[in-house]
């Protein structure tokens, strides 16, 4: 098989067989690499014969003409790559039921066309003997401009885990993050932007990253509050019962999450309170027809999940060593087998066990995101969608198919990262996805947003290409894979419609050209950072940041203002081996931005006097909040470490466990931490700037 046949067979499947380094010197894709790619897309091509139906599947795949699902938007007309049958009239069956007889047309250039759709939503096209979905969407998705009615409007970001409460059990949850989103309003603030709530590992709570799920379909049960469904006596009772007391105030009181101790100290205060739901004679005080309701419109994707947590715990009990499911009994590895429906049978009580953790964790993050809108926000609560997930974990397990089983996702080298990255997570074949119908998709976007205001996506690129990896390779041993954006943009556009939610796309990093104007064309606001809104030595004016991007002084990779400000960043890195050249250097460099920010602040009138001292950061975390809310952006983040002036970011890129990152806890509980004075204050003047 010749190395340019491979490379026209990868060409067809969307994979970039060349590729510019951050220095702007082309690399080229090795054939070792593009047969393991393509093999993963279900494109083998080790053989003539494979080739050759290789080349077939993907002209097949590119065409559209054997998917289930076209996308199209309002208002505009919608092609048929093969629509021979369209020459009749055709019968549309809209979303709500209601039909309509549509006759297509032919182009000048001899395609067929149907006519425009005005309606948004899931319609039915049935044409001859086939039948097509449509997914027809909005022009755009909700804007925060629609929501907030104009009006700049600002909100906090915080790492979910880190958040206090009295009884927590030494991890942050809903309980929490409700007295937030309330503190929040009365201060003004619009929005809570968290971390990822994504499914973990029941099985093994000190894995505990959360940009790197089991699951997005569903939802880590430890930040679920168990006070919601069944009261403050019950939980304190069932606490108290275990002799669980003691423990939950010592893991409260650590500055540090202990996520293995932690983690099993909730998940036997969870199943003890599964035990008295499951054996209540009284309906479970009348819960259990809610419970019953949430199984059923759960279905498949919920049962398996299930059947994949109990299933995990009980291999990992047999053999420890057997951490990924692809590493048990060959039987077991099949979701549809017989032998996983045999335990099935032999484990109904545990596998209704991770029903009620995912009940208990959808209510929780209902109510709290009821109780940000009752208080006033006008977004409320904007989840973070993971840009992977685990291939180890339950979705890969559980919809094989969907995934790139071998394959990881990262980033190619470039001027911060000489290695590249690989993030450990795999992703959506995008060939899978399209004959699907994009449900996978659409399944995730809906779990994203079905409780919250807004979804943050991670590495927004994703939408367009991913840097693929084969497991084993380094890093920079990938290649950039295709995704079908209009398709993903139109259904984020319509998802985001159906929600009333907003979308923001992390677009930092290496963009490809043009991503951002499609992001803000279909209504997805970019990120902009303060650190790196800066042109030949100095800080861009406010008035020149983005009016498509929402505006933020940092995010949870990088520097906190009071870090930055003092160089602990620069301290943490060279510790930790990660700086890549001399200290003394960086803290030269650091010297001159942070004249160059400080004379910024100035210049915008958000700041006056002398420059502060490394030391004393407080008035350079007050300047730099202010500044950021006098951008033109729609919405203003302020993450919660700067509003309390923390020096310690949440995570260190290229670190995992040398360094405790998602681990750290906020400084006091949620209910009370913005009531500080200087906090307050902080607040105050976002507010103010923001209304201005």
């Amino acid at each position: 098989m010749s190395d340019a046949a491979v490379r026209d067979l990868a060409r067809a499947a969307g994979i970039a067989v060349e590729w510019e380094d951050y220095a702007g010197e082309p690399r080229r894709v090795s054939v070792a690499v593009l047969r393991r790619i393509l093999a993963a897309l279900g494109l083998p091509c080790d053989s003539a014969d494979d080739l050759r139906h290789s080349r077939e599947a993907a002209r097949a795949t590119t065409g559209r003409s054997a998917s289930p699902m076209i996308t199209a938007s309002v208002g505009e007309p919608i092609a048929f790559a093969d629509a021979g049958a369209l020459r009749a009239p055709a019968r549309l069956t809209y979303e709500d039921g209601g039909t309509a007889d549509v006759r297509p047309q032919q182009s000048c250039g001899g395609q067929w066309l149907l006519p425009p759709i005005a309606t948004p939503g899931y319609h039915r096209l049935d044409f001859g003997e086939r039948s097509v979905n449509l997914a027809v969407a909005p022009a755009q998705c909700v804007t925060v401009n629609a929501l907030a009615r104009g009006e700049r409007v600002w909100g906090l970001a915080a790492q979910l885990y880190g958040l206090r409460r009295v009884g927590d059990g030494g991890i942050g949850d809903t309980g929490a993050l409700t007295a937030l989103a309330k503190a929040a309003a009365r201060h003004g603030a619009d929005a809570i932007a968290i971390s990822p709530a994504h499914a973990g590992f029941t099985a093994d709570p000190g894995r505990y990253r959360p940009y790197s799920p089991s699951s997005r379909l569903f939802l880590n049960p430890l930040h679920a509050d168990p006070r919601l469904p069944f009261g403050d006596a019950a939980v304190e009772n069932a606490i108290d019962t275990l002799g669980l007391a003691a423990e939950f105030a010592r893991l409260e009181a650590a500055p540090l999450i202990d996520w293995p101790a932690a983690g099993r100290a909730k998940l036997k205060l969870l199943r003890r309170l599964f035990d008295e739901f499951a054996d209540a004679s009284d309906g479970a005080g009348g819960l259990a027809p809610d419970f019953a309701a949430f199984r059923a419109a759960g279905g498949e994707l919920l049962q398996l999940h299930a059947r994949f947590e109990a299933l995990h715990a009980d291999r990992l009990a047999a053999d420890p060593q057997a951490w990924s499911w692809r590493d048990w009994p060959a039987p077991l590895r099949d979701p549809t087998s017989a032998a996983v429906e045999k335990f099935a049978a032999r484990h109904p009580r545990e596998i209704l066990f991770h029903y009620f953790l995912q009940w208990l964790a959808e209510r929780s993050f209902a109510a709290a995101q009821k109780s940000a809108v009752d208080a006033g926000m006008r977004i409320g609560l904007i989840g973070d969608l993971a840009v992977g997930m685990e291939s180890s974990g339950s979705h890969a397990w559980s919809r094989q198919a969907d995934i790139l089983v071998g394959i990881e996702v990262g980033a190619p080298p470039d001027l911060f990262n000489a290695r590249g990255q690989n993030w450990g997570l795999t992703a959506f074949s995008p060939r899978a996805l399209v004959a699907g119908g994009f449900a996978p998709f659409i399944a995730t976007l809906r779990a994203g947003m079905r409780n919250a205001g807004g979804l943050r996506i991670d590495h927004a690129m994703s939408l367009t290409r991913l840097w693929l990896i084969p497991e084993g390779a380094r890093p920079d041993e990938g290649a950039y894979l295709a995704y079908p954006l209009d398709d993903l943009l139109r259904l984020a556009a319509l998802e985001s419609w159906r929600h009333r939610a907003i979308v923001i796309g992390e677009d930092l990093g290496t963009v490809p050209a043009g991503f951002r104007e499609r992001l803000a064309q279909a209504g997805i606001d970019g990120m902009r950072v303060l650190w790196f809104e800066q042109k030949d030595g100095r800080f861009l004016a406010p008035k020149r940041w983005d009016r498509t991007a929402v505006a933020m002084p940092t995010t949870h990779d990088l520097p906190t203002v009071a870090g930055w400000w003092r160089g602990a960043d620069i301290g943490t890195r060279a510790a930790l081996g990660l700086l890549g050249e001399p200290p003394e250097r960086v803290r030269r460099a650091r010297g001159k931005e942070r004249t160059a920010l400080w004379r910024a602040f100035r210049t915008a009138g958000v700041a006056s006097g002398r420059q502060p001292a490394p030391r004393t950061p407080e008035r350079a975390i007050d300047a730099a909040l202010s500044f950021v809310a006098a951008t033109p952006a729609p919405l203003a983040i302020v993450p919660l470490e700067d509003a309390l002036g923390v020096a310690d970011q949440p995570n260190v890129p290229g670190t995992i466990d040398e360094h405790p990152n998602w681990r750290r806890r906020a400084p006091a509980a949620a209910d009370v931490m913005l009531e500080a004075p200087e906090v307050a204050a902080r607040l105050g003047i976002v507010d103010r700037q923001r209304q201005s």
